[in-house]
């Protein structure tokens, strides 16, 4: 913040976001990720703001994943960090866990939204305990395992003509952003319209 408004994401200071998929097998070059492809395609059909990605692919390890989690938010300064997979409810899916053991705030609306949204395809996904936390001014969130459950989930519902049925979690994420101290991000708004209450502040300019 500065003279009480939020600083834009600039070239010099751009939007960062962490990007990790956790899976055994794609970590071991058993076969190929598609969680990070997915994600960096997403993000950049999405955010106006100029923006980096940091990528990790990590293994289904409790303490690899919280470690990635840390370091990406202390030491690299992620304003958001995404995860993909894990998020289910075998003995190996330990996400959501690594992920409530390094925050500082649970932020469990992300999580609920999700399940809402992916309830209108798949039957199966009461089964997914993804959430969402804050640590430091570093926002993560559990994203699904599959690419189109992913951008279901980050740009919401449409019918067949394109027509914006109900909002994706994305849409909450700039101003959330603001609050824990980021920096203002704009988004395209045919892919996902960040809500903001009219009464929140601007970058002067």
């Amino acid at each position: 913040m500065s003279d009480g408004l939020p600083i834009a994401a600039s070239v010099e200071h751009p939007f960062v976001i962490g990007i990790v998929s956790i899976s055994d097998r794609a970590s071991q070059g058993v076969y190929e990720d598609k969680g990070i492809p997915a994600l960096r395609d997403w993000f950049g059909s999405a955010i106006a703001s100029p923006w980096r990605a940091e990528e990790r692919l990590i293994p289904d390890e409790r303490p690899t994943i919280e470690a990635t989690l840390i370091a990406l938010a202390d030491q690299v300064h992620c304003h958001l960090i995404v995860t993909t997979g894990g998020t289910g409810p075998a003995p190996r899916d330990v996400t959501p866990e690594a992920t409530l053991a390094v925050a500082e705030r649970e932020m469990p609306g992300f999580g609920e939204e999700m399940r809402r949204i992916s309830r209108h395809f798949v039957p199966t996904a009461i089964l997914s305990r993804q959430t969402a936390a804050v640590r430091g001014k570093s926002l993560i969130i559990n994203l699904p395992g599959q690419p189109k459950a992913i951008r279901e989930t980050l740009e919401g519902l449409r019918n067949d003509a394109g027509e914006l049925l109900v909002e994706g979690i994305f849409s909450a994420v700039p101003y959330c952003i603001d609050l824990i101290g980021g920096p203002y991000i704009e988004t395209h708004t045919a892919v996902s319209k960040a809500f903001r209450p009219k009464s929140a502040p601007r970058p002067a300019g």
